[in-house]
């Protein structure tokens, strides 16, 4: 039973976390937007920015220990065909680095030394949808 409820919470903390990944990003792209005599909503955006990178870095920590425990404590992805498992993990390390990615492109912004517009940062929102779906996906469908 114990099983059940880790892989559970595992499936809640991933949610959250990549539901923040998911809108910080947007966030990006409307400080982008924001005309540089508007420095209240500039500051706004960043500080709503700022505090949902840490609320998502904290749901990542339980939501990848949960993980770590299904796969080493509970045998998930053991034995052979478990490619997929190597796959998720793959994915799960590259939306980690996305996950800093998103903090080195806030850090820019506050500092105001992004260049990028509004259209990149919008095309780098869609980045998480396309873990994520891949992520379920592996875990679904589990294809090798």
């Amino acid at each position: 039973m114990s099983y059940l409820w880790t892989k559970a919470f595992h499936i809640v903390f991933v949610s959250a976390w990549f539901a923040g990944l998911f809108y910080l990003p947007r966030i990006l792209v409307n400080l982008a937007q924001v005309p540089p005599e508007s420095h209240a909503e500039r500051q706004r955006l960043i500080g709503m920015a700022q505090r949902l990178l840490r609320f998502a870095a904290l749901l990542a920590i339980p939501a990848i220990a949960l993980g770590l425990w299904l796969w080493l404590a509970e045998g998930i992805g053991r034995g052979p065909g478990n490619g997929w498992l190597h796959a998720k993990l793959a994915l799960v390390a590259l939306a980690l680095g996305y996950h800093h990615g998103c903090g080195v492109l806030l850090r820019k912004m506050v500092q105001g030394q992004s260049r990028r517009s509004h259209t990149w940062y919008r095309w780098f929102n869609e980045v998480s949808v396309l873990l994520f779906a891949a992520i379920v996906v592996l875990v679904v469908v589990k294809p090798f």
